[in-house]
């Protein structure tokens, strides 16, 4: 794919005219592009990559995040949050990401004007236009800026641009964050976190690349992207053991597969599978 000048230079100018610049570093394919970009753009003095600290966040990508900042020499920081600690937050509504965001955003927001930087920035690109993003409210609360979506860029446009510039995200898989492998309603607490982690950790240590966990109290059920799931029966017994180990009790496998948005199908009924007991 060809990402368009006129796309490439509207970016630019849109970084430009921001001067300096604090962005919202997950580790993702997005961020760790809009990072690479504004250095080049700005210059590492005008550059702060941040990311926020939160056991909803699996620690591979905070590894991923650290990495690549110190191998593109993008300058980076870690920065704890503590959205865990809102009531609002753990009761898990369907706006869950909204009470996150506001935590993440009004914290780099004042980081942002204590060392002076012009502007906070975001991942935001054109496809998520349309897409229940309740977390997007917050952005604007706090006047941060998206400068990928006003240029315009896909995410397949930024991939391909990612692949230009070496970046080793460039093919990543999406990586919300572990609480969206929890149901709205169910509460979101650190224990269930860690099952989480510990089984997806499990699983991607056996070849699968584009998968969830979704926790359902003693229930954990795996989507899985439609490609890769002819490699689950293969697995069937070395899956049960690892889930459960993980703490769950049962492993059901949705035949519809990993898909985005699943957690927001609401009335739809995934169908399932039981795999086995996991203990």
């Amino acid at each position: 794919m060809t990402v368009p000048e006129s796309k490439r230079q509207h970016l630019r100018s849109l970084l430009h005219d921001c001067g300096s610049v604090v962005v919202g570093y997950s580790g993702g394919v997005d961020s760790v592009f809009l990072a690479r970009i504004a250095v080049e753009v700005l210059g590492r003095e005008n550059v702060l990559a941040v990311t926020g600290k939160s056991d909803s966040i699996a620690t591979w990508m905070e590894d991923t995040a650290r990495e690549v900042a110190e191998q593109f020499g993008i300058p980076w920081m870690e920065l704890e949050t503590r959205e865990m600690d809102d009531p609002r937050y753990a009761a898990n509504p369907s706006n869950r990401c909204y009470f996150c965001k506001s935590e993440l955003w009004g914290r780099l927001s004042a980081l942002a004007r204590e060392r002076g930087y012009g502007a906070v920035l975001d991942g935001a690109n054109a496809d998520d236009v349309g897409d229940h993003r309740p977390g997007a409210a917050a952005a604007t609360e706090n006047e941060v800026r998206s400068p990928l979506l006003q240029a315009g860029l896909t995410k397949a446009e930024i991939r391909a641009w990612s692949q230009e510039l070496g970046l080793p995200t460039w093919d990543q898989p999406a990586a919300p964050c572990l609480a969206s492998r929890i149901p709205y309603g169910l509460s979101v607490t650190p224990e269930r976190l860690r099952q989480i982690e510990r089984a997806e950790i499990a699983l991607r240590a056996m070849g699968f690349r584009d998968f969830r966990v979704r926790h359902h109290g003693d229930v954990a059920r795996l989507e899985v992207h439609p490609d890769e799931l002819h490699r689950v029966a293969p697995r069937r017994s070395a899956i049960l053991r690892a889930v459960g180990a993980a703490g769950f009790g049962r492993v059901l496998i949705d035949l519809q597969g990993y898909r985005r948005g699943a957690l927001n199908e609401g009335l739809a009924t995934p169908q399932l599978v039981q795999l086995g007991a996991a203990r």
